[in-house]
């Protein structure tokens, strides 16, 4: 039997050129085919894909338009990691919100995957 709730994590960065963007898009796809079939469905941003945080509400972004079809699937951006990697103030400003249960030394927190496992959720990484 196949789990009713898939977590959808980007980690790609932004900065990686075609093979990153293409893995955003593919997790923004992935995001759109379980909301459609109205299945349960969280996206999130971690890593140095809380970079993408900058780019997506840009209307002159490819992924624009899917990003705005799943806004509501998004969980969240990771805190710790939006720090780390300098996407903090852009996603602030363009009104994520930042997980924090999963805390880390040393990090104000970062998204628990362990709660989206223990949720009954499957993880995909993209």
């Amino acid at each position: 039997m196949s789990s009713t709730k898939t977590a959808i994590v980007v980690l790609s960065d932004p900065k990686g050129g075609e093979e990153a963007l293409g893995r955003l898009f593919n997790a923004l796809a992935a995001t759109y085919d379980f909301k459609q079939k109205h299945r349960d469905v969280q996206l999130v941003f971690q890593g140095t894909g809380t970079r993408w945080t900058s780019f997506l509400k840009e209307a002159d972004h490819p992924a624009h338009e899917l990003y705005k079809a799943v806004e509501d699937k998004v969980a969240g951006v990771s805190l710790g990691c939006s720090l780390l990697f300098g996407a903090h103030d852009d996603a602030e400003r363009n009104g994520f919100s930042f997980l924090t249960a999963n805390h880390v030394p040393g990090t104000p927190g970062l998204p628990s995957l362990e709660e989206f496992d223990a949720d009954g959720y499957t993880i995909l990484t993209f």
